[in-house]
């Protein structure tokens, strides 16, 4: 993207490994780095906006966590529109004039009300979530190129399916990289640790709070966390949490904002207005973070705990949603439900409106019902849906047709680990 754009911009979580990336790319190409966290470099940055960016007088730079600054976005752009009327081609090097800036941020700055202007036809917009279980286990499928192919016959059933302990350990966790390979109670202090160093200093950077805000998120996190997999309801979060609806809504703003959270809209598209709930609905984006926000410590107590199924389903969501940013073809992703409370976990959108509908099922057996979901929206969707696949803890691919309508029960996507 940096030899295609003037502006590359990688958002995400903290600790997601952004300024890993950015250093290591920095140091490929030559770039300047610089980071916002520093509070020196951020003092001069905020003093003088302009001025800060010219003195690198066209030198490309990164500039990370760049959401504490938000008055540098007009400078930038400045400095953007005067290489787009220079030479396309550096006299010096022969090699095209992109990739001024390389920003960073662990706040989507450009979505905040913060950034009054945005930087149309001028930036790429990356988003680099914590790994996928893929990347954890050095699996180089894409999940889903694979579910859009609808070609299932490649699933090795002689590879042991995942246990239950495996499938809670993987949803423990989670998929912050410096999480990896830690011990249970250093992984407790380092999301401790994450939890109140940068949960409250990257909400109060995003919104100006009154009052006491920290006894509200308090509440506010583990709440959410408990609602994982489940449809978003702003009035009974207020009632609940003893909000009104306003600021509980623009708490889950800001939330999703920071990558703690994703909401996931309504697949509504050519559906009369009476099929479908129009509600979103909420995935946490880390299962490593929503567990320890539930107190949810070992795999025996997950197991047991009402919140298993739900936190499975944002395990697979967030899977889709991770290997949709390196996908071939660009997908949308939904949720489905109907009135008669019919619905479908995640639904696939093509950019021409076909769509693959996934359901999660914890338990390693199938029944015929298991797809009345996925029914459900193969018939209000008509010509739009391809197939539908339930993922399950079975080892085996099975066909389940309902008259030219293809469903299939397929084995979670969890490749098998790398150490075995």
């Amino acid at each position: 993207m940096l030899s295609e754009f003037r502006i590359v911009y990688v958002t995400g979580p903290r600790q997601s490994g952004k300024t890993t990336l950015a250093r290591s790319v920095a140091a490929g190409v030559g770039l300047r780095y610089l980071t916002l966290d520093d509070p020196s470099v951020q003092a001069s940055a905020a003093g003088d906006p302009h001025g800060f960016v010219r003195s690198f007088r066209g030198r490309s730079v990164v500039l990370d966590e760049f959401q504490q600054v938000p008055e540098l976005v007009p400078a930038i752009k400045e400095a953007s529109d005067r290489l787009a009327s220079a030479p396309l081609i550096d006299r010096t090097s022969g090699v095209p004039r992109k990739g001024l800036f390389l920003l960073t941020g662990s706040a989507d700055i450009f979505r905040s009300a913060r950034a009054q202007e945005a930087l149309p036809g001028h930036m790429a917009r990356l988003e680099l979530l914590p790994l996928s279980v893929a990347e954890i286990r050095d699996s180089r499928r894409n999940l889903v190129d694979y579910l859009l192919a609808g070609d299932f016959s490649s699933v090795d059933s002689a590879q042991p399916s995942p246990g239950r302990e495996e499938i809670a350990r993987l949803i423990l966790l989670g998929g912050y990289p410096e999480v990896q390979g830690m011990g249970r109670r250093a992984r407790t202090i380092w999301f401790r640790s994450y939890t109140e160093g940068r949960f409250f200093k990257d909400f109060e950077s995003l919104y100006t709070a009154r009052g006491d805000y920290h006894s509200k998120l308090r509440a506010l996190a583990p709440y959410l966390a408990g609602r994982s997999g489940n449809l978003l309801k702003y009035a009974s979060l207020a009632n609940d949490l003893e909000l009104n609806d306003k600021l509980a809504k623009s708490y889950v703003d800001i939330l999703e904002l920071m990558f703690l959270i994703r909401r996931v809209p309504s697949y509504r598209k050519n559906l009369a207005r009476r099929m479908a709930v129009r509600m979103p609905k909420m995935h946490f984006v880390d299962t490593g973070l929503s567990s320890h926000l539930l107190g949810l410590r070992n795999e025996t107590r997950l197991l047991l705990s009402p919140h298993y199924g739900a936190l499975l389903e944002t395990l697979v969501f967030m899977e889709c949603a991770k290997h949709a940013e390196w996908a071939d073809e660009e997908v949308g992703l939904y949720h489905f439900r109907d009135k008669r409370k019919r619905e479908v976990d995640i639904v696939l959108e093509r950019p021409d409106g076909r769509i693959v509908g996934l359901e999660t099922k914890a338990s390693a057996t199938v029944r015929r019902d298991d797809f009345n979901g996925l029914a459900a929206l193969a018939e209000v969707a008509g010509a739009a849906f391809e197939h539908g696949v339930l993922f399950y803890s079975g080892a085996e691919v099975l066909p389940f047709h309902r008259g030219p309508t293809r469903f299939y029960a397929l084995p979670l996507p969890i490749p098998a680990d790398k150490a075995g």
